[in-house]
């Protein structure tokens, strides 16, 4: 169980978006997304040498694998790795239901394998973490990892893995500028004192920390996006005001500074990619250094913010 070349991926590519549905784009982000405009993402991506794609089940309920699954068929398996998740929360009735949902993932996926797989929420840590081992002797799943789990919930599927040779090879988590909670429960000090890479979600916040939305362009209306972050955006002005200006700085924007960030703080960002151009910025987000000055400045503007971005799926990481 090497995930080895998941490690040396200092971005991860978020598929979340991709599972807003048809052709109308509406859904969770509001997202108008093609075939073609998708094809030319992966493309992008494939020669700025990211590699590592972000879905799970409940995106869009199937649609974003399906679509990704689609888009990667004009690459070498052998050329890109694949991150899903099974998610506790929308099982079926079978024998076993993981196996089951892993089998559904892999046929739209089109492919007979997963790299890095996941349990999405903890539900029952005790009850689903040993459903893994057998998907880890199959073969069909490379490494395995937690989401949203809290430090103890990370630390006993590591000790049911453990038992059987295993290991949590992987964290992900939301953790932003605005919502830096698995930072504040040990999770991260966690991971770096045992090598366990962390995979943080949210990084942009859905795009409030774009740059991009204010008052007077806000988040496409009717989104669930928009009912979370619309009403906090005047609060965000002084945060996104500063990305902006340190990234000038750096002939950068300020959603590649907010990456730039969540990569000096020693995590690897998941970043929603609809649109080819976020690739140039995911280029310059890796290569971009921030000063210690930068950090502390723009952890207090966030603070001063004073907002609560985190996800109704979320509990909290203290608890």
């Amino acid at each position: 169980m090497k995930i080895d070349n998941l490690k040396t991926s200092k971005v991860a590519l978020g598929t979340w978006a991709w599972g807003d549905s048809g052709e109308t784009g509406d859904g969770y982000f509001g997202s108008h997304l093609t075939q073609t405009g998708l094809e030319e993402v992966a493309d992008k991506a494939h020669a700025a040498g990211f590699s590592l794609w972000d879905t799970a089940v409940v995106y869009g309920m199937g649609r974003s694998e399906t679509v990704l699954g689609d888009v990667l068929q004009r690459f070498a398996r052998s050329d890109y790795q694949l991150s899903t998740k099974f998610t506790p929360q929308a099982v079926g009735s079978g024998d076993d239901p993981m196996a089951d949902m892993l089998e559904q993932s892999l046929a739209r996926l089109g492919t007979d394998y997963i790299d890095l797989y996941w349990i999405h929420n903890p539900a029952d840590v005790t009850r689903w973490t040993p459903h893994l081992i057998p998907l880890l002797k199959s073969g069909k799943v490379k490494g395995v990892g937690v989401s949203n789990h809290n430090l103890s919930e990370i630390e006993l599927a590591d000790q049911i893995l453990g038992e059987a040779g295993h290991k949590v090879e992987a964290v992900q988590n939301h953790y932003s500028l605005l919502y830096r909670g698995a930072e504040n429960a040990g999770i991260l000090q966690h991971c770096r004192t045992h090598g366990i890479p962390f995979y943080a979600y949210m990084v942009l916040e859905q795009g409030a920390l774009s740059g991009k939305y204010s008052s007077a362009n806000p988040l496409p209306q009717g989104t669930n996006r928009a009912k979370a972050y619309n009403g906090m955006l005047p609060k965000l002005k002084a945060l996104t005001d500063k990305l902006a200006s340190i990234g000038q700085s750096h002939g950068a924007a300020a959603p590649d500074v907010a990456t730039a960030w969540a990569i000096a703080k020693g995590t690897t960002p998941i970043i929603g990619i609809t649109n080819a151009d976020y690739v140039d910025g995911l280029v310059r987000a890796t290569s971009l250094t921030l000063s210690s000055d930068d950090i502390a400045e723009l952890e207090a503007l966030a603070d001063t913010a004073n907002v609560n971005t985190r996800g109704w799926w979320e509990k909290e990481l203290g608890v």
